[in-house]
């Protein structure tokens, strides 16, 4: 696990890792702080539109927004990453496994749509949780890195797998390795409580997968 996530950073600067990198920090950032911005103004508005009153509840409402933005940031890059995983997977293969013969895994249209549906599933288990790390804080950030942990090591598993192989065998082959998934997307998911490292983890997440999927293969197969 450790060595796929150092490749993943040392390959940071390929070329092809930079408009997933650039696009998804956008992407993040801008429906984050929009979301922020669009929740304060309502709130303002709510509160009279004008004057002291209105002016505190809008700021009150738009730090509130941007936690909830941190907490919810995992779906959003499972949603992020399920639209660049072609390129960067791509990229790592033609570097490390140029031998490997042309993807003809799952239609695009499935890979996207199983990322999306497991965002929206962590996205759901994010609010369930979000009452908890009000309470107990720190109960609540350790249960949301769990969450994260399996959330991101799955996501980014099936999406590069799927490049590769259908849906089901793709699925069957996260089973037989759920606890290096898991284990790498424990490790991703530290990454993802770290602004701004976080906006790295889509392409880490894929390039770092990327290697572990190999790995797996040649074990399957009697390799290294």
């Amino acid at each position: 696990m450790l060595r796929a996530i150092l490749l993943a950073f040392g390959q940071i600067l390929d070329p092809a890792f930079r408009q997933p990198l650039l696009l998804g920090a956008v992407l993040a950032l801008a429906g984050g702080f929009g979301l922020a911005w669009l929740v304060g103004w309502g709130l303002g508005e709510i509160a009279g539109g004008t004057g002291w009153f209105a002016s505190v509840v809008a700021a009150a409402g738009g730090v509130l927004t941007l936690f909830a933005v941190f907490w919810f940031f995992v779906p959003l890059l499972l949603a992020v990453a399920s639209i660049f995983t072609d390129g960067v997977a791509a990229a790592v293969e033609r570097r490390h496994y140029p031998a490997l013969p042309a993807p003809a895994g799952a239609p695009m249209a499935v890979q996207v749509w199983a990322g999306a549906s497991l965002a929206l599933k962590m996205a759901g288990l994010a609010l369930i949780l979000l009452p908890l790390s009000l309470v107990l804080p720190m109960v609540g950030a350790v249960a949301l890195w769990a969450v994260a942990a399996i959330g991101l090591g799955e996501g980014f598993f099936e999406g590069v797998a799927m490049r590769r192989m259908s849906r089901a065998e793709a699925e069957a082959l996260k089973r037989r390795r759920r606890g290096e998934v898991w284990g790498l997307g424990a490790a991703v998911a530290l990454l993802a409580l770290v602004p701004p490292l976080n906006l790295l983890v889509p392409v880490v997440g894929t390039a770092a997968m990327t290697h572990l999927l190999h790995r797996v293969d040649w074990r399957r197969s009697g390799g290294p």
